[in-house]
């Protein structure tokens, strides 16, 4: 039971980090390829550690998934983040599409 439950993790994973790689090709400017970059990237790779966790079931693997997915889930908020301020400053977004600005005062 465990062997299906892993291969459909794998599978779900799969496809939502190829949803993330088709919304990278088709949003149109950096806040939506950022967003399109951390969120379902990050989910569908955690959800393939988790199919992975799911059909190798040894320590020494296990042990390396969890590392794999601390580091996933600490550096991308970060990347998302730093690549947003960036697109900020240098002035490659529309900020009349932006809701709350604010970095409008410093």
């Amino acid at each position: 039971m465990a062997d299906w439950v892993g291969g459909f993790l794998l599978l779900a994973g799969a496809s939502l980090s190829l949803v993330a790689g088709i919304g990278l090709v088709r949003f149109p400017d950096t806040l939506d390829r950022m967003h399109a970059a951390t969120k379902p990237q990050v989910l569908g790779v955690l959800l393939l550690l988790a199919g992975l966790a799911l059909r190798l079931r040894t320590p020494m693997d296990l042990g390396m998934l969890v590392l794999v997915a601390i580091f996933q889930l600490s550096t991308a908020p970060v990347a998302a983040q730093m690549i947003g301020r960036a697109a900020y400053r240098s002035g490659r977004i529309d900020r009349s599409r932006l809701d709350v600005d604010e970095l409008a005062e410093r």
